[in-house]
């Protein structure tokens, strides 16, 4: 699985907002802000921002898409 890259954060007064590939992906407020900041300053920002927006590949796009169901 390829390591997340693209995304970005930047603070505005107590909101965290969390961009990917210059776009819009989460605001975070209070707790939730801190906490999320807190966790990418002592890990993998990349791997962080992209768990926190849900914007990560889970290993199984490929076989959901050649699934005879999901066929066009």
């Amino acid at each position: 699985m390829p390591k997340p890259h693209g995304f970005t954060y930047g603070r505005q007064g107590d909101r965290v907002v969390i961009t990917h590939r210059g776009r819009a992906a989460a605001t975070l407020r209070g707790a939730r802000a801190e906490k999320f900041v807190a966790e990418v300053e002592s890990g993998d920002a990349q791997l962080v921002m992209a768990r926190w927006t849900g914007s990560y590949k889970f290993g199984n796009e490929r076989a959901a898409r050649n699934h005879p169901r999901n066929r066009g």
